[in-house]
């Protein structure tokens, strides 16, 4: 039995969201970039997302051939906070049953993604008896145990996590590292577990000549520039690079006045952002705005330009699973610092593609951002050998991969002797 039609879940952020802001980032690229790859392969996809505002039409199309976006109503139309999505999900479950039936359509597969969409997805099998696989992408136990605040739903989201784990036919885990917590954490069968990491657009993240990457953005030429790109909150660490900025500051003074570092993503003018006026506050009481900037969320145009004009990306974060930001840089040519945690650890090689190091160890940071001041050949090769590992991670790779599991579950199903 062939794959023809695949629904992807989404519920509580959309493809079609702008990158950088509160909850938009790696799984909303992940979700756009991998529809759109099933979709120029011949394959039907209907992403189901939440309605975060009245002007959004049922059905958008702009992601290419054969991909619909279908706004869901769930709760209020206005945008929410995940935990505050999760008492709406059976009116979202709901309103994909009316859509399916108002217009046929059926499916082969289901693929959800978050555990909100993981506890829909279990209801749309339980009606539909189609099998799904499932991608958590963040983990809460991992966020509970490094996390200074406590979160508003924490037995809530673990027990649905855990539920999931049992509930899914497949779970698509992004490292060995992710697949070793669903295990030790969840203590979920390792037969249902497959390693599919996340892929990168090589055409559109490649390589640039630096100096005509910094023409292109308005940087002098001799600006020295380490570039932070996601999400604004406090698991991303960013207040550890400012640490490491003043550090060169104090001890390096000679190689500061060449050195930037730029900080994309959020909105820089929102008073209501806790953790970017934090960071800014920090920023102001080390007298350090000469060589930090708040650049806001940038268009995907134009992150290969900050990418290439870099001298490294820095990924301090306490947490990932993955690290789409380093995979997109990496494949521009530019090496990555990142914490050595989850899957950063696997796809960072140190002194390789970039460098790993301790998590919340800014000095250690400081260390491997003067290495690359100081050393022009150490940046290029680093940034060589990066481009070539980000090859492995095409789209349409990951695509195969991925298909290779939903057929074979869709195979096996078809197989099953019907009951009598």
């Amino acid at each position: 039995m062939s794959v023809n039609r695949i629904a992807i879940i989404c519920v509580h952020t959309s493809p079609l969201a702008p990158l950088g802001g509160k909850k938009t980032g790696g799984m909303n690229v992940y979700v756009r970039e991998l529809a759109r790859q099933f979709g120029e392969a011949g394959i039907g996809v209907d992403i189901f997302t939440r309605r975060s505002s009245p002007e959004l039409p049922e059905i958008d199309l702009s992601l290419g051939m054969n991909v619909r976006v279908i706004h869901v109503n769930c709760g209020p139309k206005v945008h929410l906070n995940p935990d505050d999505v999760y008492p709406h999900l059976s009116q979202f479950a709901a309103g994909v049953i009316a859509f399916t039936t108002k217009y046929h359509v059926t499916y082969d597969i289901l693929y959800s993604h978050y555990w909100l969409s993981g506890w829909v997805a279990n209801k749309l099998k339980e009606v539909w008896n189609t099998p799904f696989v499932h991608m958590f992408h963040t983990l809460g136990h991992m966020k509970n145990r490094i996390s200074s605040t406590q979160p508003r739903l924490p037995d809530v989201r673990v027990r649905v996590e855990t539920q999931i784990v049992e509930w899914a036919d497949r779970i698509i885990a992004a490292t060995p590292a992710e697949q070793a917590q669903l295990l030790w954490l969840y203590r979920a069968d390792r037969r249902k577990i497959d390693i599919v990491p996340p892929g990168v657009d090589a055409e559109h993240f490649h390589p640039i000549p630096q100096q005509e990457a910094k023409a292109k953005l308005g940087i002098d030429d001799a600006t020295r520039l380490f570039l932070f790109v996601g999400r604004i909150e406090p698991l991303k660490a960013v207040d550890m690079i400012i640490e490491a900025v003043d550090i060169i500051w104090s001890e390096r003074p000679e190689l500061i006045e060449k050195c930037r570092l730029a900080i994309i993503g959020g909105d820089p003018e929102d008073p209501t952002d806790e953790e970017l006026n934090r960071l800014q506050r920090i920023t102001h009481t080390r007298d350090l705005n000469r060589y930090v900037e708040f650049l806001g969320a940038k268009g995907h145009p134009m992150l290969p330009y900050y990418y290439s004009a870099a001298e490294a990306v820095v990924v301090p974060s306490d947490y990932e699973s993955f690290g789409m930001v380093a995979l997109e840089a990496m494949a521009s040519g530019t090496p990555v610092i990142a914490s050595e945690v989850g899957g950063l650890a696997f796809l960072v090689q140190d002194s390789k593609t970039g460098y790993l190091i301790p998590v919340r160890d800014p000095k250690a940071l400081a260390g491997r951002l003067i290495k690359l001041l100081e050393s022009p050949q150490e940046r290029q090769m680093l940034g060589e050998n990066a481009t070539k590992l980000a090859q492995h991670y095409q789209w349409s790779k990951i695509k195969d991969r991925l298909m290779m599991v939903f057929e074979e579950l869709t195979d096996r199903r078809s197989r099953k002797p019907a009951v009598v």
